[in-house]
């Protein structure tokens, strides 16, 4: 579940601080406290983190190499003053290449994996719009933190697409099974307050500086806990997802490319492309 791939990385010594990023293209930036021994990983593809291959294959190989140092948590945030990640890049899918989106899929799951099923504690501080696969991430962590005046939410079938089982298990661990029905079925993005209520989201920062604070606050609780303790615990609330997952990985691939592939989701996929680019024009 947790296969660890041996990657490349540019190490930077700071005041108190080690950063990791990507060498080649620095789509993932990771900031390691040496005080605490927390991992702050920054989203970084301008201008709204959209998850495409290359970014997906970034945040594997961070996470990689937090489990390598055995990290004692970590904070996912995003470089974007606006958007914490718009979720999957519809690139991937319109009029895609066979070999790309079947490597892209199973890059996504590889994330999904290692961030649901990570063996170190895990904050997401979310300083920016999360529709989609940026709710995911969020979803995925343990423990979330939101900025005001922003959306997040599982929106797919707003724009005519399912979303994934192992979507609707992330959701379904986030929220009551009624909410998360609900909330899948009418495609709902929350704004900061409703997702609060509703328990997308465990506490407001009113900024970046406030959320990476209080996301410290969250990891500080469990130094008096038995790291392998809850780290056991976290898997077995956890792992009938992940099995499920495991065991139907290859049907899973199959069955998106089969679904992208179909005229009708392809135009549907022009159709917006569209209309980006008549508001990118106004």
């Amino acid at each position: 579940m947790l296969q660890s791939v041996v990657r490349s990385v540019t190490r930077l010594s700071v005041a108190g601080s080690r950063s990791y990023c990507n060498a080649s293209d620095k789509l993932v930036l990771t900031e390691v406290n040496d005080k605490t021994g927390y991992a702050t990983v920054t989203l970084n593809r301008p201008p709204v983190n959209s998850l495409n291959l290359e970014l997906l294959t970034a945040i594997s190989a961070a996470l990689d190499d937090l489990l390598n140092n055995k990290s004692r948590g970590m904070i996912l945030t995003s470089s974007s003053k606006s958007v914490f990640s718009a979720g999957l890049d519809i690139m991937e899918m319109y009029k895609p290449k066979q070999e790309r989106m079947k490597e892209f899929w199973t890059t996504l799951q590889d994330v999904w994996f290692k961030l649901y099923g990570s063996p170190f504690p895990t904050v997401a501080a979310i300083n920016g719009h999360s529709p989609a696969g940026g709710c995911l991430l969020a979803m995925c962590c343990e423990y979330r933190i939101m900025l005001p005046n922003f959306s997040i939410g599982l929106n797919e079938t707003q724009l005519g697409i399912v979303a994934p089982t192992w979507f609707q298990a992330t959701m379904r661990n986030t929220l009551s099974r009624r909410d998360a029905e609900l909330a899948l079925t009418l495609g709902t993005l929350f704004n900061t307050e409703e997702a609060l209520k509703v328990g997308m989201i465990d506490e407001i920062a009113a900024n970046k500086e406030e959320a990476i604070a209080k996301a410290t606050g969250f990891l500080d609780r469990f130094k008096k806990i038995s790291p392998q303790a809850r780290s056991m615990t976290k898997q077995a609330l956890r792992s009938k997802d992940i099995m499920e997952l495991e065991d139907n990985r290859s049907q899973d691939v199959d069955l998106f490319c089969f679904a992208v592939s179909q005229p009708k989701v392809q135009k549907g996929l022009e159709i917006y492309l569209e209309s980006l680019k008549k508001k990118a024009a106004k």
